[in-house]
């Protein structure tokens, strides 16, 4: 059944997918289309404009991407809930269609739910699955409920169908010549630096010694640190983990590094220290563990081609799936080096603790990488993503008293406090950090502090700041949940706020 009519008025001068935008968002955002209304079938409602069925498809695929409409397969399209729903002023809704929300928007975000869950999560590392293809993704999961039940574990390595696709994909996206031999399905990021720390801690017959950037990712540090490694920090710069600081730390095992997109802050490696890292490496015998996060969504500048495409004696890449797809499926990979010693210690780890990937996810996956969906739905995402990235540019670089970085690429933005003083190297203010993140979660909206990312976050030197994931939610919320950051961050740090922050 066909939605409401709805009257648009469009000029043939201008383009047509922009106007059927505009006016659906407003449509939405007046409450002339409630939640759960069915819009107009893509048919129907370009017959009725005289215009073509794809501008009608575009736009409506533009809105779900925003998170305005929902698109099921097989049923209608229907609109989306939005933040603070039911009728607005016209200028509210105005700032909101061009991306700019008034204040007076931004206090009618909803406060947080009884149940403690935040209305709006800006954490980061949370993708969208909005561009997902739905009929690619149920093919994939068919297929796997379709195999024949073996007897048997999966391999401890995974299946070869999975490391066979795993590798081809990363020869394409990351310019990696492996094969799927060279591939370990893991659990994911975390549950894979586990088995590396375990497999260097057998193959050394002590804790391994592992440099970590800092800041880094406190999920890997603590994997690393359950399995027994020694972590030993090492101070990032604007492009990335300070590499000629490794001499001085001493005795090594390994590295562990974010080159492409360095974890927060958003450096990436240049070629130079790339090299000069392989060349350490060599010196000291040690290993290269590279974290490839984040490196599909890169969103200015030409990609670097990971470490391991490099190098196949030192690097081992460290893969996921939960910022491509989804974090639920807990899945992710190796690709080792060709050091054989290493090889024989991650496969007797694997044997000791088995694979915890259920056979049907790999095969699953399989099938999606070979279809060619995942690849179609990083391009979708890398656009969604990157239109996100200009509303939170919009909303927040031109605050007073902070740094908006780590924009190149990936699912997050830092909103990094800069001090009071005039020293560069002097530390921001730690209760401003806190102040703010506790003032947003009173108001409904969860984000990340800088300083939880530092492994020592009491030090007085640690960076502070907010950590604003920006891909999981759709634009409505988006830019209402900024002009609130923008709010807070203003009030927290004395530079006068307008209105009530409560």
């Amino acid at each position: 059944m066909d939605g409401p009519l709805l009257s648009i008025d469009l000029d043939r001068g201008r383009p047509i997918v922009a106007q059927l935008v505009a006016a659906l968002r407003r449509g939405i955002l007046t409450g002339a289309l409630r939640a759960d209304d069915p819009v107009p079938s893509t048919r129907s409602l370009a017959t009725e404009l005289g215009v073509s069925r794809s501008s009608v498809v575009a736009a409506y695929d533009q809105l779900a991407g925003e998170g305005y409409l929902e698109q099921r397969q097989g049923a209608a399209t229907r609109v989306a809930a939005v933040p603070s729903a039911g009728r607005r002023a016209a200028d509210e809704v105005s700032a909101l269609v061009d991306g700019s929300p008034s204040h007076d928007t931004v206090a009618a975000l909803p406060t947080r739910p009884a149940d403690g869950a935040a209305a709006i999560d800006l954490t980061p590392g949370r993708p969208s699955t909005a561009r997902l293809d739905q009929r690619a993704w149920r093919a994939a999961w068919r297929a796997a409920a379709a195999s024949v039940v073996p007897s048997d574990p999966p391999p401890p390595f995974g299946l070869p169908a999975l490391r066979d696709q795993l590798a081809d994909h990363l020869r394409q996206a990351r310019g990696i010549t492996c094969a799927g031999r060279d591939v370990v399905i893991t659990g994911g990021t975390s549950e894979g630096l586990g088995l590396l720390a375990l497999a260097l801690r057998d193959r050394l017959g002590r804790a391994p010694r592992i440099a970590v950037e800092d800041p880094g990712y406190p999920g890997g540090r603590r994997a690393l640190q359950r399995h027994g490694a020694t972590l030993l920090p090492l101070r990032v710069g604007v492009d990335g983990l300070d590499v000629a600081a490794l001499r001085a730390v001493g005795r090594l095992d390994a590295v562990m590094v974010t080159p492409s997109h360095q974890y927060p802050i958003g450096g990436r490696l240049p070629i130079a220290d790339r090299i000069a890292l392989l060349d350490w490496a060599r010196e000291h015998d040690a290993i290269v563990i590279e974290d490839d996060y984040d490196s599909e969504f890169r969103h200015t500048g030409a990609p670097l081609p990971a470490l391991a495409s490099l190098d196949t004696d030192r690097v081992v890449l460290v893969g996921s799936f939960s910022k491509v797809l989804t974090p639920r499926l807990r899945l992710g990979h190796l690709v080792l080096p060709a050091d054989a010693a290493l090889r024989a210690a991650v496969e007797s780890a694997r044997v000791d603790i088995a694979t915890p990937v259920a056979g049907p996810v790999q095969v699953a996956m399989a099938a999606l990488i070979e279809s060619g969906a995942l690849r179609r739905h990083i391009a979708a995402a890398r656009r969604d993503y990157a239109h996100r990235r200009r509303l939170v540019i919009d909303a927040l670089e031109a605050l007073p008293g902070t740094r908006l970085i780590a924009l190149a690429g990936g699912l997050h933005a830092v909103l990094e406090f800069e001090s009071e003083s005039a020293s560069e190297s002097a530390p921001a203010d730690p209760g401003a950090e806190t102040q703010a993140v506790q003032a947003l979660e009173t108001g409904g909206i969860a984000v990340a502090r800088l300083s939880d990312y530092a492994l020592d976050p009491d030090l007085p030197d640690t960076r502070r700041g907010l950590v604003i994931g920006y891909a999981a939610v759709g634009d409505a919320q988006l830019v209402a949940a900024l002009g609130r950051v923008r709010d807070v961050v203003r009030a927290t740090l004395d530079l006068g706020a307008v209105g009530p922050l409560g």
